[in-house]
């Protein structure tokens, strides 16, 4: 099918052709009927398959341009996050000449510039669950004229502490507004609380696999002591264009950031960022080609899309798969190849057997040899043999 027949204003085809996009994804073939529609649903396909384009395209389409209030509110859990998408609603809004107003809303900004903001009634609002309950709280944010909530990263949002901003979000919209919940992977743990907020919500799928099936898989075992120098050659014989390096541990990230920079290798540190400040800049120069590697954790990545990514380097070692899956979704987005490095100690490489059996993905061993990146043959390997997960 194609976005016009999908009932996507014109404008916004045109806005998406500018922007080289000219074929609905399948996650967007899904949705687009349903959330014109005005149904509650709930979004869920693997990573970089363009779930985000799949809750916008029909809500800027539905905007009432002419009314001078807020009439959608996208939460997230990251300010980085929330900076990714209002600035993608922002190019749709500017490309496809539309009159609509947006605005962001995060903490580690000045409120009483936000306040003005308000003042100029933006129709959507983008941003984190505390600052824009906060504004709520306060009556500076009008929930009078919300036509659609979207809870974005929604397996993130609906557990933990996040929890109740995001149930006194909800109340504070009207009785009739739209439901959408998006996420990668869905959590048992969540199905009972999405139930109590939206009863009789449309599940929507898309995918073939919870792994995107672009992705290349490999390992290299070596001792915890060398992965610094590992990583580097590592960096130095692949030539990634783009490449980002997941730890766990600030110790991590500044061993790496120290090593690289000693070899003259470009990175920004997106885990170490203390504020905001800091954090655009990482990005900016990691978006802006200016650096090549990006050092960050599991929160600081999480949901971030950045074109032309071909490279992700788990230095510390995810033990749960579905961090892993996180992880790997940031390259091989909107259909490109991709590739995952796994830095491993002979103690993880058990971590093989659970990511293939919970993923149902194929990891190769690779090794490093006068600069070069060359498999390993592993009869047993293949045939599943590994060492107990214990």
């Amino acid at each position: 099918m194609t976005f016009s027949e999908l009932g996507i204003l014109p404008a916004l085809i045109a806005a998406l052709e500018r922007q080289g996009i000219v074929e609905p994804m399948p996650i967007q073939v899904e949705a687009l009927p349903a959330l014109m529609a005005g149904k509650d649903a709930y979004l869920t396909s693997e990573t970089g398959t363009g779930k985000t384009l799949a809750y916008l395209l029909p809500l800027l389409s539905r905007i009432d341009t002419a009314l001078a209030a807020t009439q959608v509110v996208v939460v997230v859990p990251t300010h980085e996050l929330a900076i990714q998408i209002q600035r993608q609603v922002c190019d749709l809004v500017q490309d496809a000449g539309l009159p609509v107003r947006t605005l962001l809303l995060i903490g580690g900004t000045l409120m009483q510039r936000q306040l003005d903001k308000l003042k100029k009634k933006p129709q959507i609002i983008v941003g984190s669950p505390g600052r824009i309950f906060e504004l709520i709280d306060m009556g500076k944010l009008k929930m009078q004229a919300v036509r659609s909530l979207v809870i974005d990263e929604a397996d993130r949002l609906l557990v933990g502490n996040s929890l109740d901003p995001i149930r006194k979000i909800i109340s504070a919209a009207p009785a009739r507004r739209q439901m959408i919940f998006v996420s990668a992977t869905e959590q048992p743990e969540c199905a009972k609380e999405l139930a109590v907020l939206a009863p009789g919500l449309t599940t929507l799928r898309a995918g073939l696999g919870a792994v995107n099936q672009n992705i290349d898989h490999t390992f290299i075992v070596c001792e915890r002591r060398d992965k610094p120098d590992v990583l580097r050659k590592l960096l130095h014989a692949l030539k990634p264009k783009r490449a980002i390096v997941f730890v766990h541990r600030n110790e991590s990230a500044e061993l790496i950031a120290a090593k690289l920079a000693h070899h003259k290798v470009a990175a920004a540190d997106l885990h170490g960022a203390v504020d905001k400040s800091e954090r655009k800049k990482a990005m900016d120069d990691f978006r802006g080609d200016r650096v090549t590697v990006l050092i960050a954790s599991d929160v600081a990545a999480r949901g971030l899309d950045i074109r032309g990514v071909t490279h992700i380097f788990n230095f510390d070692i995810p033990t749960e798969s579905k961090a892993y899956l996180h992880r790997v979704g940031r390259t091989a987005r909107a259909g490109v190849k991709g590739h995952a490095v796994s830095l491993m100690t002979d103690e993880e490489v058990r971590l093989v057997r659970r990511y293939r059996s919970e993923l149902g993905i194929e990891m190769t061993q690779v090794r490093l040899r006068e600069g070069v990146v060359m498999s390993v043959e592993i009869p047993s390997m293949t045939r599943g043999r590994l060492p107990d997960e214990g």
